[in-house]
């Protein structure tokens, strides 16, 4: 089945306005001071009081880290 209506090119850029990469702003780690994305592990392995991730293969809550 085809459209009916031919999409104008400003309409077609208007809709594809909500697919632009969005800006990335870190937090800071509460225990380090460490700049982290939101909801994941900082490199000592804090994500959460209590909860401490340790995944010694890429190297986050391990001493190294």
């Amino acid at each position: 089945m085809l459209p009916t209506h031919r999409i104008s090119h400003g309409r077609t850029r208007r809709g594809r306005n909500h697919l632009a990469i969005k800006v990335q702003v870190p937090t800071t780690c509460p225990i380090t001071g460490e700049p982290k994305q939101h909801h994941r592990a900082s490199p000592s392995g804090y994500v959460r009081p209590g909860l401490t991730i340790r995944v010694p293969k890429l190297k986050i809550g391990t001493e190294t880290g």
